[in-house]
């Protein structure tokens, strides 16, 4: 049937045969025809149903993944293969929905596609960004922000009609809701809701991603997180937080009524998860929205608490939003008078001004508004979860034990095993059945840990990646790499925590050990992909730094054969899926205590690549899983670091000066060498920030994390042992499938029933 279907389309469409027509018209006719099956598909109905609210859903190219869980990927790979067509390059031809940054939106991402997958009724709320977060192109060895245009006449993205007004201060905008299908694995179809702005205007764009940020109107969702770094870009995160909820919350009260539901019993029939704290201003927003349908304030308080739940997924104190009230009663005056009440109510009962909603200096903390007035606070890595309670979030916790509880993030292996590593997925299919509905299912494979033919064919699995990547790099960046070397990946936002810094220092030290004779086994291929917060300037330093270590390897005969270091342009969810099944060691070296939990550790984990890292996020459960002889930990423990700023006895200056071998790390930042490559500005503030800041402890774990390195590199010699701690990462990884994530958050949280 799908073959005389695709036929029939392809000439209609095109008026030529599948062999005939070329990537891009051939990708319109797979979208075309997937869009149909999935207007086929059941919207999934339950008594109660969830709306997970995110700034961020980063759900990558969808072509695939809907062929996928609709079944007939096989099927349509097949079709197009006898015409000598190959589906993953017809799907380069589909541009990447700019909806999200790093994990936070690939989570979101991942648990839409669980929610459906399980048969439970649940939708995405979140903008329409036209312009997405940036796209990122180096120039001058320098990250540079353009805008990263995604909307096409054709594509995903459903025109529904539907519009609310959302009133703000001085003006009220109306909305255009668009949804895009989310199909579940060989099971119905919930939807990921997207507002917009009906007067947005891309051409008041100018040079790079820069605009005038005072225009709303015309400018609320064209990017994802806008500049903050002065007053008009946080006005504008707050009006684009509150456009986001507004709408969310109207959407919510509209279905209900549709339903017949008596607004009174919300709760009964809504779950609401705040994720993180950007769609926070929904708690006031309902409670606004439930006055005016004549609810007293009081009850309508209660129905909230009770229809409410937060996820928090950062430490860092910072990443939790605290907004000044006079930047709100600019924007959306209507909720300051609910939040001033509800603060009124907190500080009434408890007398601790670190739990006020509102502190001394007239700001509101949206995560305390979240605990307060939310019935769930979770965590996403258990270590993570008992931080939160111990420390950063304990005076919460000790009034409210109840709410507290941990959900350990989770990937959708289907996307990252079927979806980008076909020949994995085969090989796993020849000793275990009924994985790809059930990722529990993949510990069968240690039942062949002492297989020669198995392991063989494990290794031969992920030399075959490695040259794939190696080709994708080269036709697509002009980076040529050796796919017989060993290939040392650390992909994820770029950020002081995340430590690229130490993995950089560590390419000057193995170009320090080769210059001086000392040359590794088998050659090393540092891969790093990372996106920078446009006004992160130390972060942009870090990529300046990486960049300029690139170019003197590349440029020195002596090193280069031995040493490769690369930085992948534009960072995102299709060259993860090139990158992540090629990895052999997967760096995860944050400081202990500051991840929350990571994602992209699970999905290398799931592809046979071993993890150097920290014990942090779920780094530690990771470990438990796989155990000490599978996975390479170094540094100082999460308890020793919370110590560490607990006594303020820290000193990056300490270490620079008494260890002679981590001061000619970091002096040669500064060399010759680099100042003539790199610009010396950049180089020397980077230098500086080590030696003087370093807030996140770089130099804490640096010799730790060499030895460490050197360690795994020698250990990588050995193929038939190497080859066994890939399979036992694989079969251990089926824990960290979103199925089980999203499950326990049912259970527990939301209570829906399918």
């Amino acid at each position: 049937m799908l073959r005389e279907e695709l036929n029939d389309l392809v000439q209609k469409r095109c008026q030529k045969t599948p062999g005939e027509a070329d990537e891009r018209e051939l990708y319109g006719v797979l979208l075309e025809y997937t869009k149909e099956k999935l207007k086929e598909k059941p919207v999934i109905e339950g008594g109660r149903k969830l709306y997970y609210i995110s700034a961020e859903f980063l759900i990558g190219k969808l072509l695939s993944n809907n062929l996928i869980n609709l079944g007939i990927y096989d099927e349509a790979a097949e079709f197009l293969k006898e015409y000598g067509k190959d589906l993953a390059h017809i799907e380069e031809a589909e541009p990447e929905p700019s909806l999200g940054n790093g994990g936070l939106g690939r989570l979101a991402a991942c648990f839409l596609d669980s929610i459906a997958t399980l048969g439970l009724s649940g939708d995405g709320i979140g903008l329409n960004y036209h312009m997405g977060l940036f796209r990122q192109v180096f120039e001058d060895r320098k990250q540079k922000e353009v805008p990263n245009p995604w909307i096409e006449q054709e594509g995903w993205l459903n025109d529904t009609g539907i519009s609310f007004e959302v009133p703000f201060k001085d003006f009220t905008l109306t909305s255009a809701l668009y949804d895009i299908d989310v199909a579940g694995y060989e099971n119905g179809k919930n939807k990921l809701h997207l507002f917009d702005v009906k007067g947005v205007d891309e051409s008041i764009i100018e040079d790079g991603i820069s605009f005038d940020k005072k225009e709303v109107a015309k400018n609320l969702t064209l990017f994802l997180y806008p500049d903050d770094s002065d007053e008009a870009g946080n006005l504008l995160r707050i009006y684009q937080q509150y456009f986001m909820v507004s709408n969310g919350a109207q959407l919510i009260l509209k279905e209900c009524e549709q339903k017949g539901y008596d607004l009174r019993k919300l709760h009964e029939h809504v779950a609401v998860q705040i994720n993180d704290t950007h769609p926070s201003m929904v708690i006031p927003e309902l409670i606004r929205l439930l006055v005016q349908k004549n609810i007293d304030f009081n009850e309508a308080v209660e129905i909230v608490e009770k229809t409410c739940a937060y996820t928090n997924h950062t430490i860092l104190a910072e990443a939790l939003e605290k907004w000044p009230v006079h930047y709100l009663e600019q924007v959306a005056p209507q909720i300051v008078p609910i939040i001033k009440e509800l603060d009124i109510r907190v500080k009434a009962r408890y007398h601790n001004p670190e739990v006020a909603i509102i502190d001394e200096q007239n700001r509101v903390h949206m995560a305390h508004m979240d605990i307060h007035y939310g019935y769930s606070v979770n965590g996403v890595a258990a270590l993570h979860t008992e931080i939160l309670k111990n420390s950063e979030l304990k005076p919460f916790y000790d009034i409210y034990p109840q709410k507290f509880n941990n959900k350990t993030n989770g990937i959708t292996f289907r996307r990252w095993l079927l979806h980008c590593n076909h020949e994995l997925t085969q090989w796993i299919g020849r000793y275990v059945d009924g994985f790809k509905k059930d990722a529990d299912k993949l510990e069968g494979l240690l039942a062949h840990i002492d297989d020669e033919e198995a392991l063989d064919g494990l290794l031969a699995v992920k030399h075959q990646k490695k040259e794939e990547l190696s080709a994708y790099l080269k036709e697509t960046e002009g980076l040529e790499i050796d796919s017989d070397s060993i290939f040392d990946i650390q992909v994820k936002r770029l950020h002081e925590y995340k430590r690229q810094q130490m993995n950089a220092l560590y390419a000057i030290y193995k170009y320090l050990e080769i210059k001086a004779g000392r040359k590794p086994a088998t050659p090393i291929t540092m891969i790093f992909g990372a996106k920078a917060a446009p006004a992160y300037h130390i972060a942009k330093d870090i990529i300046h730094l990486i960049l300029c270590i690139q170019e003197l390897v590349e440029r020195d005969p002596e090193v280069s054969p031995y040493l490769n270091v690369v930085m992948v342009e534009n960072y995102n969810v299709t060259m993860a899926e090139h990158l992540i099944p090629a990895c052999d060691i997967s760096e995860q070296i944050s400081l202990a205590s500051k991840e929350a939990s990571g994602t992209g550790n699970m999905k290398f984990m799931l592809n046979g690549a071993v993890t150097l890292g920290t014990e942090d996020g779920a780094n530690v459960e990771i470990h438990e899983l796989v155990g000490d002889d599978n996975i390479y930990i170094f540094g100082e423990s999460s308890d020793q670091v919370i110590e560490h700023y607990k006594n303020h006895d820290y000193r990056a200056a300490d270490y620079y000066i008494n260890d002679e071998q981590i001061r000619e790390l970091i002096n040669f930042i500064i060399s010759p060498e680099m100042m003539k490559i790199g610009e010396p500005y950049h180089l020397l503030r980077i230098h500086a920030e080590l030696i003087q800041k370093d807030w996140f402890m770089t130099l804490l774990d640096l010799k730790d994390y060499i030895a460490a390195k050197e360690r795994i590199y020698k250990d990588y010699e050995d193929r038939r042992a190497w080859s066994k701690k890939m399979l036992v990462n694989i079969a251990k990884a089926g824990y960290f499938s979103s199925d089980r994530t999203i499950a326990q958050y049912n259970e527990d949280i939301w209570k829906l029933r399918g």
